[in-house]
C-alpha cells in the first residue's frame, strides 16, 4: 500500500481527493492537512510514502514547506496547482526544489475524473521515484557539446525527439543545456498540464543555447530549434517535401497521457525513419516503448537514460525490455551521445 498525506488548505478539495484516491486499492489514505504546519507533525506521525501538495496556503506558502522539506525530511511531493499561467510559474519553482510531478487541482479545466486518474498514475510513480539528494560527482558535471562546422551542415535534415515524464523537467533541462545553438531541430513530449507546458518553454529558452518554445501547429522543425508539445494535445512529425513539421491535435489518451511520447515517436518512424535520433528519459510506465522500437525498426538511432541517474526507471525501462534501445547512458552522458549518433556516416 502506497500512504498518502493530503496538503491542501481546501476542505473540499481533502475531501474529493480523499475520496477518489480512496477508491484504489493500493492507496492509503493515512491523513489530511490544512496547512504546512499541522503537515509537519503528520509526516513525523504518519511517515507517508507520498505528499499531494497545494502551494497557496496560509501560515507557510508551498515553496517553503516544500524547501524545508526537502532539506531536513525529503519525500516524494506531488505538487497540485489551479491551471493559471502565475501558479504554472510557482509549479516549476517547485520542480526544481525537488518535487516529482506537478498536476493540476480540480476545478480547473479537467474533470475530477481525470484528475483522479492522473493522481494516482503519478502517486504510484512518486512512491517509487529517488528523492533523496546524491553526491555530485565529477561524472555528474554536465558539460556543453560541440558540434563543428561540418557536421552541422550534416545535420540539416535530421531530428531529435525526446520523451519524458516524472523527473523529466530536469533531465530535458540538462539535455538541452548542454547541446550548441545549431543542434538538429528537436522534438519533446514531457507528460504535462497545459499552461505548465508553455512556462516549462519558456524557461528552458531562458537557459538553453538553442530557441525553446511550446509548440504550434505546423510549426517547422528546424536546427537550432526545440519543440514542446503542448499540455492536453498529442503533437505528430510530418514531412513536407524537404522540411518537417509538426501538427498538433486531439485524440484519445495512450497511456494515460496526452500528449504522449509513444504518438509522437511513432510519427518519427514513419516520417523521419534513420535521420532520428530517439531518446527516451526518466518517467513512469510504457509510454514511448513501442513507438521507440517502431523508430529503431526504421534505422533511428535510440538511447535511454540509465536507472541510476533516473527519478523513475519506468519508461527507460520497458524501452530496453522491447529491444528498443541501443545505448542506456548516465543523463549527463546522453548529450554527447547525440552528437555522436548525428556524425555517424549511417545516418543521412
Amino acid at each position: 500500500m502506497i500512504k498518502v498525506l493530503i496538503v491542501d488548505d481546501s476542505a473540499v478539495v481533502r475531501k474529493i481527493l480523499s475520496e477518489e484516491l480512496s477508491r484504489y486499492e493500493d492507496i492509503d489514505i493515512v491523513g489530511t492537512a490544512v496547512d504546512p504546519y499541522v503537515a509537519r507533525d503528520k509526516i513525523v506521525k504518519l511517515k507517508p510514502d507520498v505528499i499531494t501538495l497545494d502551494l497557496e496556503m496560509p501560515r507557510m506558502d508551498g515553496l517553503s514547506f516544500l524547501s524545508k522539506l526537502m532539506k531536513h525530511f525529503p519525500l516524494p511531493v506531488i505538487v497540485l496547482s489551479s491551471l493559471t499561467p502565475k501558479n504554472s510559474e510557482t509549479a516549476m519553482k517547485a520542480l526544481d526544489l525537488g518535487a516529482v510531478d506537478v498536476l493540476c487541482k480540480t476545478g480547473s479545466a479537467y474533470s475530477t475524473q481525470d484528475v483522479s486518474l492522473s493522481l494516482v498514475q503519478a502517486i504510484r510513480a512518486a512512491s517509487k521515484a529517488r528523492v533523496a539528494p546524491r553526491p555530485t560527482t565529477s561524472a555528474d558535471k554536465q558539460e556543453r557539446v560541440r558540434l563543428s562546422g561540418s557536421l552541422l551542415t550534416k545535420t540539416t535534415h535530421k531530428v531529435i525527439a525526446i520523451g519524458a515524464s516524472t523527473g523529466g523537467t530536469k533531465a530535458i533541462e540538462a539535455v538541452l543545456a548542454a547541446m550548441p545553438a545549431g543542434s538538429p531541430g528537436t522534438v519533446i513530449v514531457q507528460h504535462m498540464p497545459e499552461t505548465f507546458t508553455k512556462t516549462f518553454a519558456d524557461r528552458l529558452n531562458s537557459l538553453c543555447q538553442m530557441e525553446v518554445r511550446e509548440a504550434r501547429d505546423n510549426d517547422h522543425v528546424v536546427p537550432g530549434l526545440a519543440l514542446i508539445a503542448p499540455g492536453n494535445h498529442h503533437m505528430v512529425l510530418h514531412r513536407s517535401g524537404g522540411n518537417y513539421l509538426v501538427r498538433i491535435k486531439g485524440g484519445p489518451r495512450v497511456h494515460y497521457q496526452r500528449p504522449s511520447v509513444d504518438v509522437l515517436f511513432h510519427s518519427v518512424a514513419k516520417h523521419a525513419g534513420r535521420n532520428a535520433v530517439g531518446v527516451i528519459l526518466t518517467g513512469m510506465g510504457a509510454d514511448g516503448a513501442k513507438g521507440m522500437l517502431a523508430m529503431r525498426e526504421t534505422g533511428a538511432h535510440n538511447m535511454a537514460q540509465d536507472e541510476d541517474s533516473c527519478v523513475v526507471f519506468g519508461m527507460p525501462k520497458e524501452a530496453i525490455k522491447a529491444g528498443a534501445v541501443e545505448e542506456i547512458l548516465p543523463l549527463p552522458r546522453i548529450p554527447g551521445a547525440i552528437v555522436s549518433a548525428l556524425g555517424r556516416n549511417g545516418m543521412g
